[in-house]
């Protein structure tokens, strides 16, 4: 068993190709690793025993010489805010936390109709809101690298997963660095796609602006699978473009000399902890060593992309989960049906929610408010438009930029619980790209203090090409190796 959990989605698919093992062999192995883990680790919330008999009839169709679709018997986690037909859909929520949809989300579709098994639903961060998935209604996520460190957020569950072998690669989602934060402490790929390449249908919103669902995977060459399955404009999701998708993996092995890199000067500030620094320092020389040209570039509004995400996706947040009101569905406080309507919402609510939830509902409701809007927001949304100005010009000499995804590596659980700045500032490398909504990627090039230091390389839109090209090329290096880590 030891030996499946640790190969690679693509070499599990060939695998299942060639007969080397069956589907039900496969999704055995990993329902009881997490059997064995999930107690400690805390990845899932939500495991679906019945893909074992969804397992069983893929092995009956390929025994039987059916024609079967690309990932057929390939088991997959899904993040628990993307909406899925039957199974429970809790957003990490008590708001949440016996709601059922109707329907799957556009990715969700897609993986299936490709022949993936879901295996079940992942842990987060309430709503997506935050950097630890310490704000889950349901308890944390712990690292597998170790179990008293957080495995970053919103999308701990999935990384974590990937990481500690409960599943061979999973979907997130990213409003501020909920995909590539994760990835960076747990040792694993991560990618961002450009807003718009992903449908958001079925996603619960938290940030429509910000939002994009993205791969959680072991390697570079399973992120490109991935993407390229659920990516393609959906006439359901009006934010979804109209550009077509390539086949990614076609980038890969391609090299990279030749290649310019743009190193963002603002991007190893004195928050950057000296040990990721000198792990991505490393990283990008080996780089240029490989035939990239590395030049340094500033993107001089990065100090207030912080502030300003804290504007905007509060903002968006307050307006989408204005919502759950428990009327329709949802979370209703006990008699709170005898009340006048505003203290039966007022009930609802504040015991619906977490902190973090009501934290930025509040801040979201106060900066578009009266007399505050044009001071707040609206100030914010020019900056972003100064920010996406910086990138511009930026990719107008780089082809990609290279930097750390993190400042720091997986911190404690419980270090920064009470004190919102300190955990926001986990964010603050990640969030420039939400707000621009180019993508980017983050990947393993080694250790500090012995835990995992991710690379994050960024792109221009649609380019999602470049990204793994480059990303392959850094895996070839040998920078790190991917193992299943974390134990019972």
């Amino acid at each position: 068993m030891k030996e499946l959990l640790q190969l690679s989605a693509a070499r599990l698919w060939e695998a299942l190709e060639e007969g080397e093992l069956s589907a039900a062999e496969a999704v055995g192995a990993y329902l009881d690793r997490i059997d064995e883990v999930n107690p400690n680790i805390h990845a899932y919330l939500t495991v679906r025993e019945e893909v074992m008999d969804e397992a069983r009839e893929v092995d009956r169709r390929r025994a039987a010489g059916e024609e079967l679709p690309l990932l057929a018997g390939v088991p997959v986690a899904i993040k628990d805010n993307l909406s899925t037909r039957g199974v429970r859909t809790t957003c990490a929520s008590r708001m949440l936390e016996n709601y059922v949809p109707p329907y799957d989300a556009t990715v969700v579709e897609k993986l299936r109709d490709a022949g993936a098994l879901q295996l079940g639903k992942t842990n987060l961060d309430e709503f997506a809101m935050g950097s630890s998935s310490e704000n889950s209604y349901f308890g944390p996520t712990r690292n597998p690298w170790d179990l008293r460190r957080v495995p970053g957020g919103s999308s701990s569950g999935s990384a974590a997963a990937v990481a500690a072998g409960l599943a061979p690669w999973a979907l997130g989602s990213d409003t501020g660095g909920s995909i590539r934060q994760p990835a960076s402490f747990c040792g694993i790929v991560g990618l961002k796609p450009t807003y718009g390449r992903v449908s958001r249908w079925g996603l619960v919103a938290f940030a429509s602006s910000l939002d994009q669902v993205g791969p959680l995977t072991r390697d570079v060459r399973d992120c490109a699978l991935l993407l390229e399955v659920i990516s393609g404009q959906d006439d359901r999701d009006a934010t979804s473009a109209a550009v077509a998708v390539p086949r990614y993996q076609d980038y890969l092995g391609k090299g990279v000399r030749g290649l310019v890199a743009g190193v963002p000067k603002e991007y190893f500030g004195p928050g950057v902890d000296p040990g990721v620094r000198w792990v991505v320092e490393a990283a990008i020389a080996a780089l240029g060593r490989e035939g990239v040209r590395v030049e340094e570039v500033s993107l001089p509004h990065s100090e207030y992309a912080l502030s300003t995400y804290y504007i905007v996706a509060p903002a968006e947040a307050s307006a989408n989960l204005a919502r759950y009101d428990g009327v329709r569905y949802g979370f209703r406080a006990a008699g709170a049906e005898n009340e006048d309507l505003v203290t039966f919402y007022s009930r609802n609510r504040s015991q619906g929610f977490g902190a973090e939830v009501k934290r930025r509902i509040m801040l979201g409701t106060y900066v578009l408010s009266a007399g505050y809007y044009d001071a707040y927001y609206l100030k914010a949304q020019k900056v972003r438009s100064l920010l996406r100005r910086d990138f511009e010009e930026a990719f107008q000499t780089c082809d990609f930029l290279v930097g750390p995804t993190s400042p720091t590596v997986a911190f404690p659980l419980g270090e920064r619980s009470d004190d919102p700045w300190s955990m926001y500032l986990a964010d603050v490398l990640t969030v420039p790209v939400n707000l621009v909504g180019v993508p980017a990627l983050s990947l393993p090039v080694g250790l500090s203090a012995g835990l995992p230091v991710g690379l994050q390389i960024i792109g221009k839109p649609f380019d999602e090409g470049t990204l793994l090209r480059v990303g392959r090329a850094v895996e070839e290096l040998g920078l790190f190796k991917p193992v299943v880590v974390g134990g019972a």
